[in-house]
């Protein structure tokens, strides 16, 4: 195994997993499994391990740049910790095969749903839950202006993070996709909000799923550690991209991403 290369797949990974908010592990398990052959249990938990890291490290960032929702994230974790339990305890019985073909099939939804043709909504309802608990906040317009925004739908996205901590502990991908989708789409969260308090998120929700795969002896130390700090440093510069880039264009190269690589474990699973 070649162990630069792996290094150099993990950094962009990390780019793209910080920008987009899911982690890094969507990008380096398929590489895992489809280039180098590894057993995809081993790694889901490499990439689980490396997100947990590359969460603390963007989301600092993020919040220094004042991007995510402390408030909600914390509650979102609720459902997705409950989440990610149950899926470790259903890992169990899953096969390889299956794990494969559910991981695009999702990522195939995922890429469906973000090629709506829908303009950044900023929601300006709360929900009685967010009014309540104070969910609501603002985030910098890049111009020395804050842009206010409301959260909708809060029970709603309490349960789309249960199933995103199911799917992290089955897929190690920290359900950041789902996260995002959740509360873009769901809560109407503005997408950059969506993202960055995604990437706080996903290092909770992984922490969870990788001690249970530790505790099995599916943690490859050889694997792990190149993943970790490539995924490291490549979140570095993805979390300094995003404050730069347009919404729009971050929606664009989520969808490509996910479109590529779910076809790609879609044929996977089937041979």
């Amino acid at each position: 195994m070649n162990e630069i290369l792996l290094l150099i797949a993990a950094m962009v990974a990390g780019v793209l997993g910080s920008l987009l908010g899911l982690g890094g592990g969507i990008i380096i398990i398929p590489f895992l499994t489809l280039v180098y052959g590894i057993d995809i249990r081993y790694a889901i938990a490499a990439s689980l391990i490396s997100i947990v890291a590359t969460s603390s490290g963007a989301a600092a960032s993020y919040l220094r740049d004042s991007l995510t929702n402390l408030r909600l994230g914390v509650l979102l974790e609720i459902g997705t910790v409950t989440g990610a339990v149950v899926g470790f305890l259903l890992a169990t019985y899953i096969k390889a095969q299956f794990l494969f073909l559910l991981f695009g099939t999702f990522l195939l939804f995922s890429a469906v749903m973000m090629l709506r043709n829908r303009e950044e909504h900023i929601s300006t309802v709360n929900h009685p839950w967010a009014d309540k608990l104070k969910l609501d906040s603002s985030f910098p317009n890049g111009k020395g202006g804050e842009i206010a925004y409301k959260v909708e739908h809060v029970p709603l996205g309490l349960f789309l993070m249960f199933i995103a901590g199911i799917l992290s502990a089955l897929l190690g991908i920290g359900s950041g996709i789902l996260k995002v989708l959740a509360m873009d789409g769901a809560m109407k969260l503005p997408i950059k909000v969506s993202s960055a308090t995604s990437n706080f998120m996903i290092g909770v929700t992984a922490s969870a799923s990788a001690g249970a795969y530790f505790l099995r002896g599916d943690v490859r130390p050889e694997i792990a550690a190149p993943v970790s700090v490539g995924i490291i440093i490549g979140s570095f510069f993805g979390a300094k991209l995003m404050v730069k880039l347009p919404s729009g264009l971050i929606r664009k190269i989520f969808v490509v991403v996910l479109a590529i690589v779910s076809v790609q474990m879609i044929l996977k699973g089937l041979s």
